[in-house]
Order: C-alpha cells, then structure tokens, then sequence
C-alpha cells in the first residue's frame, strides 16, 4: 500500500514519529504556528462577522462542479503533509471563501443563521472538556448542570407549580427531557415513547420494545398504527415512522387550510373514522409549531383537545417556534403548547447556538422510562446515567453552551432577536406586496415568508387565461422561471433566498415553485431586504429569464 503514495508530496521535515506527535498533541508544532493560530483565532474568537464578511461574503461565485475537481485525492498519506500554520493558512484561504457565510444579513434562505460572537467561545470550551453526557463518569457536574437546564426550558414550555420543579429538577429517578443531536432525533424519540405507549404489555406479550412490532400487532389485534400530522410536518417524522417500524407511509399528511395550518375538519374526520375501526390505531397526533417551509402554527388548542378525547399522544413539533415562548409579544401564538405531551425545540435555530443540538419534553416525568437501555460498561441498572434513556450513545455538553447563553442574553435578549425576526418578516411581506413583479404566497406568522417572481409581461396573461391548460402553461413557465431566478441569485453569492414548492390553494392539483425566506439575522433589515428584491428584479430582465417567456409565447 505504501508504494501506492507518490514520492516526493511530503516535506522532509514532517515525520510520524513519537516525538513530533507528542508536539502535535499538546501544543502547536513551533512558534510560527503558534502566532498563526493566535492571528486568526482572535478574528474568529473576538471579530467573527468581520472576520466572515472579509473572507467569505456570502459565498463565492465558483460552480459545484468546479470545486469538486480540487478534491479528488483519495490517498491518505503515510507521513504528515503539513504543518498546522499551513493547514490554518489553507482553510481561511481556500476553504473560508467557499463556504457559505450564513452569518450574512443577506443570507435569509435558511434556518441556519448568524450566532452570537460568544457562542464560538463556548463551543471552544465545549470541544475543549469534551465531556460526554451519556455518563456520570464521562460528564459529573455537566450531567447534573443538564438536569437543571431542562428543567428551565421545561418549566418555560408547561410552567407547572414550583414544587413540581423543585421534585423533579435533580430526581435521579425522573427525567423532564433530553438533549439530543438534533430536531430529528428528538422527534423520533418522541414519537419511541409513542408508540411504546400505545403498545403496551399484555398477556404474554412483553411489550413492543422486546417483542417487536409484528408481535405487538398480533397481541393488540391491530393491522395498522398510525400518526397524524399536517402537510406541512417535517419530514424526519416520516422518518421515525421507518426507523420505529410504523411505516412511512402510515406518516399520514393531513390537508391544510388556505392558511396553511392543519385543516382541523380533516382531522377530527379521520381521529373519528380511526376510531370505529378497531384494526388500527393512532399512536400520535403532531401539531407543528412554526413549520419549516412556511413558519405557521397549527392550532394547538384544539388539537390537543382533540387528543385528551381520543386519549392519543400528543406531539408539538417546535423545532422552529418554541423560543418563541420567551417573548412577551408573541407568547400567545404558541397557546396551547402546554397541554402537549412531548415537544420538540432545536438549539441551533432560535436558541441561536452552533449546529448541532435538539431537546425533546414530556409532561410526564415518568415517560422515558419506557425507552430505557442498560450496557454492563456503561449505563449500568441502578445507575443515573442520562443515557439511559436517550437514543445517542454518547453526545456532548450542549447543554452548557444554553446554560451559559441563557445567563449572557437572559429571556429578554432573546425575545428582542426573535421579535425583529417576526417584525422584519412582516416587513418584507409588505415589500413584497408593493413591487409589480413579485406575489406573496405566504404571510409570515413568525420570521418565515413564501413568495415567487411574476415577470410584468406574464401578469396580463395570466388574468386572460381562460382554459385550465393555458393556466398550466403559465405556471410550469413561471416555475422555471422561479428556479432560475434562485439559482442565479445564489451562484452570484451576494444574497440568498431559498426555494420550496407549495401548493397555492389547498385544492390546487399541483404544486408551484416559491422562493422562500427565513429572517433570522438582527441585521437584516429593511434597506437590505429591498437589495434583495433589486438584484432579483435585475435578474428577471437577464437572457437566461427572457429566454422561458419566449418559450411561453
């Protein structure tokens, strides 16, 4: 295999051997690296939106494929190849400026966004303890710190009596929630305990989790186990109903209204209709707090209502919108979140840390003792481990970085960041709704918005389409149009908006193209936002444009 390595790519001086590895290790290789590691990390540590606006922008205008021909060296050389103050020089060189600088207010395409200067501090530290929080022995007071901190966001979701908290909030015995790796994880091990709920032991069968779902089926008479959520639910719970056996396609979407929430008719409809067939069963209803695509919010209330009647498991997706809870203004919009069974928030999107960390949240302080694991090596019977009861076999100390963020912003901070985004969603809908060539298809709820570009010349024409097919026509051409417009907008790396289908109207045989976007940054701001739309005009008076409104004709 060593022959494989072309002679000649090493530098002579870099050598795998004990002694530089034992240099490697602890401390940088000379003093070079040294200053060149302080250099730049005091930009990134103490200066990181300038540090990201001088070296990347938004992304720099190089085609994917033209960067994929740069890495294509499959060889992992036997010796080093260089020392740390080069590979620090190549990563602020070449790798910085093709990234992505979602920390730009001109980045309002996604939910990955701008984070706190500090933020980078404490992951630093984070990284730097490396404790896992799976164990007491890998973690000691980190796991009892997490303990508390679920309990802050607990009691900021179901605000129970004080007593409640002060019995739970270090009960090796009872568990308000857990971190996880991500809004996914956390919605899968929401809907485990769903499922084990709704298939318990009985008879000679011991349950679900050790007996399988072919077995439970068999035990409980069932043919089928069902979930409920919205058309506009995320997709990893289609995938937690692979992972948990359910089937995908038992995932079931239910319509929505004009508004883009749950259609709540449909819903009680099918609960009902579920109900008089006793071969299936709904394991969970979820209710999204701030959908992805669009940032609506079902009705919470009467979804939970809806329920505690049927006696189903209760899911609030909020990856999204739940910090939206420590604002004063818009609390009211997440009414009824507290009547949930589980819920769902990401870290990494308005608790504005570094990817990547989730939380999941149980009324019930017992409801995870139905997904616990034990390992003679770790997490053994009879201990505390966090791990017990978590899907992760090891995770870091997320929950240090919140503790700290929350002391450093305190509600309040987070509320004004959350409360710009809203408004400055608001805004741009306004601007939106002012400019000839652009048609806004979703009003913003929280800091989400949808719309799509109509060239002047199309507006007439769509106003005198008479027949459903030149309708059709119209909408496939506007479709292209749309995703040329995005795509041009995102190779040219001054801004960015994303894009989604959606369907215009509920009974819509077909869904159309929209760009979409996701304020989140504190300095995107009006002036901003109207560059946005200028550049986006420009480019629908360019060739590559034109070119589908001659098609049309």
């Amino acid at each position: 295999m060593n022959d494989m390595i072309p002679p000649g790519n090493v530098p002579s001086d870099l050598v795998a051997e004990w002694q530089t590895l034992h240099r490697v290790f602890i401390r940088p290789e000379d003093e070079k690296s040294r200053q060149t590691l302080i250099k730049y990390m005091e930009q990134i540590l103490f200066g990181l939106h300038e540090f990201l606006n001088s070296h990347v922008g938004v992304t720099e205008a190089i085609p994917l494929a033209t960067l994929a021909r740069s890495y294509t060296d499959t060889t992992i050389h036997r010796e080093p190849e260089k020392k740390l103050a080069d590979v620090i020089k190549d990563i602020i060189n070449q790798i910085a400026p093709r990234a992505v600088n979602v920390a730009s207010p001109y980045f309002i395409g996604h939910m990955t966004s701008a984070i706190p200067f500090f933020m980078v501090h404490l992951k630093a530290i984070t990284a730097a303890l490396n404790q896992n929080l799976i164990k007491l022995e890998t973690s000691k007071v980190l796991s009892v710190l997490e303990k508390q901190v679920l309990a802050k966001i607990h009691r900021m979701i179901y605000n129970r009596e004080q007593a409640f908290y002060d019995g739970h909030v270090q009960n090796a015995d009872t568990c308000l929630g857990l971190f996880t790796n991500g809004g996914t994880t956390a919605n899968i091990t929401a809907l485990w305990v769903a499922r084990n709920r709704c298939l318990p032991a009985t008879g000679n069968f011991a349950g679900v989790e050790q007996d399988g779902m072919a077995s439970a089926m068999k035990a409980h008479d069932l043919e089928r186990l069902v979930v409920l959520v919205s058309e506009r639910g995320h997709y990893s719970l289609k995938k937690a109903g692979g992972i948990l056996g359910i089937g995908n396609k038992n995932v079931i979407p239910v319509r929505v209204t004009p508004h883009h929430r749950i259609d709540m008719t449909e819903l009680t409809r099918q609960v009902e209709a579920f109900a008089q067939n006793t071969t299936i069963r709904v394991a969970a209803i979820v209710g999204i707090a701030g959908a992805t695509e669009t940032g609506t919010i079902d009705p919470l209330p009467d979804m939970a209502r809806l329920c505690q009647t049927h006696g189903i498991h209760f899911h609030v997706d909020a990856a999204w919108g739940g910090p939206v809870m420590l604002s004063d203004k818009y609390a009211g919009l997440l009414e009824g979140i507290k009547q949930a069974d589980s819920v769902t928030i990401d870290c990494h999107k308005q608790f504005y840390m570094p990817m990547s960390a989730g939380m999941v949240y149980f009324k019930d302080p017992t409801a995870l003792d139905r997904i616990i694991y034990h390992a003679g090596y770790v997490n053994r019977k009879g201990s505390v481990d966090l791990g017990i009861k978590t899907l992760e076999g090891s995770r870091e100390a997320s929950s240090l970085i919140l503790d700290s963020a929350l002391k450093i912003m305190g509600s309040r901070g987070y509320a004004l960041m959350i409360e710009h985004g809203i408004d400055t969603a608001r805004l741009f809908a306004e601007k939106i709704r002012e400019r000839d060539r652009f048609q806004l298809v979703t009003e913003p709820v929280l800091n989400i918005l949808t719309y799509r570009a109509i060239p002047g010349e199309l507006k007439p024409q769509m106003d005198q389409a008479v027949t459903p097919a030149r309708r059709r026509a119209i909408d496939a051409c506007l479709d292209r149009i749309n995703i040329d417009l995005q795509r041009i907008q995102r190779e040219a790396g001054k801004s960015f908006v994303s894009r989604t289908c959606l369907k215009l109207h509920p009974d819509d045989a077909h869904t159309a193209v929209v760009l979409r976007s996701v304020i989140m940054n504190p300095y995107t701001d009006g002036r901003i936002l109207d560059q946005i739309l200028d550049e986006q005009e420009i480019i629908l008076q360019s060739p590559e444009i034109s070119k589908h409104l001659v098609s049309l004709s």
